[in-house]
């Protein structure tokens, strides 16, 4: 690389540091360096355009993917990523996302995929190496302790060492080993007074200097916001474009020697580095080989959906006469999470489509909405004809193209080729015909000016802003305006939604943010009238699933939660519906965890997550008995969110103390003496297992490997999770009462036995303290089908 770097002078070195734009940096062709185009995951590959112009294979959501407890199946899906970011020409995608479930407030809890370090190592690892395999890039994101929403852009983590090292270093520091990410993503927060894209110590000092890492570090997305102190403190990239911290402002920071022109050329090196690895440079890359994404995104599904309870085995069903499917999420799945982890599936197979799909000849499946989860309208679509206009400040039409829904979202490059500079109104126009007179509700959401014409009549015509100082929060925050109108049923009206573009200055030419929603609903029944239809249809069926879920306006980047109470009258609904169908089956549809005070009435929870684009076929599959429910859980569930032993996700005076240090999830459980509604690691599935024996086998200077011999005692194939969960004789207050430290997946048919080794990790025993130390003492290995289940055990000395 050095003599492509002395053919660079010195502002094209630091140009090459800073985005062009939204998402890409800048060619090179006079040293063959092509532009390099990074992406968004983690559960698909959305590429230059934020808009379903261009579809998106949709794997169910990260907290779905820990749930298979499956690093190898993790590797396959990042194959088909990295076959995904081919496809669009994206040589980095955006993720994993390896924050820790440290409070089930977080915002981004779907987002993330444990509690615990060790899981989210392997997992993460595995995702990594499917990725690069398929010579794209990943970044490690958010290095480090960006684990809540509020504030995240200035909150100070204050955590001291052994809590970072233990905890949330943990992750990044095995995957760095075992899969050698080519980039990292550098957090907006600060932690313990220095901001991470300035962060020397855990940049520099840790990250290059202990772990050896050689690939790129790129801040978050406006995360940079300094030149010399990011230089210096390890960042290489800032982004986005084409206005950063870097580039010029890079330039004369050397030339005034704040900035030393070696740290420029090293920063240099690794973006060359990167590009040579993604073929960007030189030769590139040879195509991946070829999967299909439906298969893809169903056995991820099937496999991370974990069954909580199954009274009487009602699950798989055999042959019911009927079947009732109740709640509009089994109509209309939430299939991923709000903010920069949304893509745009090309199609969504919904739990009542792949349900009617599956069903044995002779089951009869009806259908009843029962309560809405939705706080805002509905996108408007059935009896609407629409069209999204993009036109200049004369009126004139930019871009025009038809609309099967009423929803405008446009991140970056415009759809259309429509010039951002030009671009004055986007609109949602067109006709609807009501299908029933009466009181029709129409509204809005979005940030900005907008107007809403109905039937000739301007309902709004100004500004709709949500409250908050931050621009971002601001954008992914959801305000909603409604209107009622009265229609004539069969009559057509003109509709017409206008949004002024922001205006964007001339360097930030490719940098349009335009989202917005026509919403609409027709008269209805009241909410208390649907959930009596809903009761009465579950009376009449021999199996009653209602399915439930959040709403985008519970579970998004951009702000923490405030409850795990289902939205709406959900809870209600299923309450109802199992006091007059023992036979009801409550299918969770939720990235992280809710409360759940129905569950003792009801004959079996499903747990599905986020889970992707096909979702109904993963569903039919386990609710029929195709295929069983392979999930564990990833994180402890309370029963109730004050029950929960870590909070605290708001920042005071601007900062978040880890007050609990290395005690969140199952460590903090344990150590208050609470009992939550499941504990980490719990599933059930279709079979029965036998934990029959387990041997220490000892390894010269590393802890020893734990021998389990396992049987299906069942009457089908069955999938098990073993688990080994470390304990010391001797915790003391400074050390949890056990941990997992290790774990492997294990396949019999019935009767059949299996035997499988899981090494024991050294640093299971090794404690933070001013370096890593080895603890000595009497431990016990506890062979576990959860971490409330252990089986068998065996102890041993170090």
């Amino acid at each position: 690389m050095k003599h492509l770097i002395a053919k660079l002078d010195l502002d094209t070195k630091a140009r090459l540091v800073a985005g062009q734009d939204l998402w890409t940096l800048p060619a090179i062709p006079e040293i063959g360096l092509r532009s390099l185009v990074m992406s968004d995951g983690p559960v698909g590959v959305r590429g230059r355009q934020w808009s379903a112009d261009d579809p998106s294979v949709t794997l169910p959501s990260p907290t779905a993917l820990a749930a298979t407890w499956d690093p190898d199946l993790a590797g396959r899906a990042g194959g088909l990523l990295a076959q995904e970011a081919r496809r669009k020409g994206v040589h980095v995608l955006l993720a994993p996302t390896v924050n820790l479930h440290r409070s089930p407030l977080g915002g981004r809890h779907f987002e993330c995929y444990s509690e615990d370090p060790l899981l989210t190592g392997a997992i993460g690892a595995g995702y990594v190496r499917g990725v690069q395999a398929g010579g794209v890039g990943t970044t490690v994101k958010h290095f480090v302790a960006n684990d809540s929403e509020t504030e995240r852009f200035t909150l100070d983590v204050r955590a001291d060492e052994r809590t970072l090292r233990e905890l949330y270093l943990a992750p990044f520091e095995r995957i760095v080993a075992e899969a050698k990410p080519w980039g990292i993503m550098a957090a907006y927060n600060g932690v313990n007074g220095f901001t991470m894209t300035e962060h020397d110590g855990l940049q520099n000092g840790v990250l290059r200097g202990e772990w050896g890492f050689d690939g790129v570090i790129v801040s978050d997305w406006t995360a940079a916001r300094t030149t010399a102190p990011a230089a210096n403190g390890g960042l290489d990239i800032a982004m986005p474009g084409p206005v950063t911290v870097f580039g010029r402002k890079l330039a004369d920071a050397v030339r005034a020697g704040e900035v030393a022109e070696e740290v420029l050329d090293a920063m240099v090196w690794r973006v060359l580095t990167l590009a040579e690895r993604v073929g960007a440079l030189g030769e590139p890359n040879p195509a991946p080989a070829d999967v299909d994404g439906n298969v893809i995104a169903r056995e991820v599904a099937r496999r991370s959906f974990v069954l909580l309870r199954n009274e009487n085995q009602l699950l798989p069903l055999a042959a019911p006469s009927s079947v009732a499917v109740i709640g509009m999420a089994g109509e209309e799945a939430r299939i991923l999470g709000g903010g920069s982890a949304t893509v745009f599936p090309a199609e969504v197979i919904s739990p009542l489509d792949g349900l009617r799909a599956a069903a044995p000849e002779g089951v009869e499946i009806r259908y009843a909405v029962g309560a809405d989860p939705r706080t805002t309208l509905r996108p408007a679509a059935d009896g609407f004809e629409l069209r999204i206009v993009a036109r200049r400040k004369d009126g004139s039409e930019l871009a025009s193209f038809p609309a099967e829904r009423g929803t405008v979202q446009w991140l970056g490059q415009l759809p259309s080729g429509i010039p951002v500079s030009e671009l004055e109104t986007v609109e949602i126009a067109g006709r609807f015909t009501p299908a029933a007179g009466g009181a029709h509700t129409f509204g809005f959401t979005g940030t900005g000016k907008l107007a809403l014409t109905v039937g000739g009549r301007t309902v709004f015509d100004g500004l709709n802003v949500p409250d908050s100082a931050d621009l971002v929060t601001t954008i992914l925050t959801i305000k909603e305006q409604r209107f009622e109108v009265e229609l004539t049923e069969g009559e057509a009206v003109d509709v017409r939604l206008t949004f002024d573009a922001p205006e964007v200055p001339e360097d930030y030419e490719g940098l349009a943010w335009i989202s917005f929603t026509l919403g609409h609903a027709a008269p209805s029944v009241s909410e208390a009238e649907l959930i009596e239809r809903a009761v009465e249809l579950a009376a009449e069926s021999e199996v009653a699933i209602v399915v439930v879920a959040t709403t985008e306006e519970v579970e998004s980047e951009g702000f923490d939660r405030q409850t795990l109470v289902l939205p709406g009258r959900q809870d209600e609904l299923v309450a109802r519906v199992a006091a007059v169908n023992p036979r009801t089956i409550v299918v969770v549809n939720a990235g992280s965890p809710v409360e759940m005070p129905w569950t003792g009435e009801v004959g079996a929870v499903l747990l599905t997550w986020f889970p992707g684009q096909a979702a109904g076929a993963a569903l039919a599959d386990v609710v029929f008995g195709a295929e069983e429910p392979g999930g564990r859980l990833p994180t402890t569930w309370p029963s109730r969110m004050s029950d929960a032993p870590v909070l605290q996700v708001k920042p005071e005076s601007g900062v978040l103390p880890y007050e609990e240090g290395v005690f969140i999830g199952y460590r903090a459980w344990e150590r208050a003496g609470g009992t939550p509604a499941y504990w980490f690691g719990h599933g059930l599935g279709y079979t029965e297992w036998t934990y029959e024996s387990v041997s220490l086998e000892p390894r010269e200077g590393a802890l020893p490997t734990a021998r389990v011999r396992a049987r299906n005692t069942g009457r089908r194939f069955g999938r098990e999770v073993v688990q080994v969960y470390l304990a010391p004789d001797e915790p003391g207050g400074e050390r949890p009462s056990r941990w997992l430290a290790g774990f492997a997946g294990v396949e019999a048919g019935p009767g059949e036995a299996v035997e499988v080794e899981i090494e024991i990790p050294r640093r299971a025993a090794e404690i933070w303290a001013d370096g890593w130390q080895l603890v000595p003492g009497g431990y016990t290995a506890e062979i576990s089908h959860s971490l409330d289940d252990p089986r068998l055990s065996a102890t041993f000395e170090i």
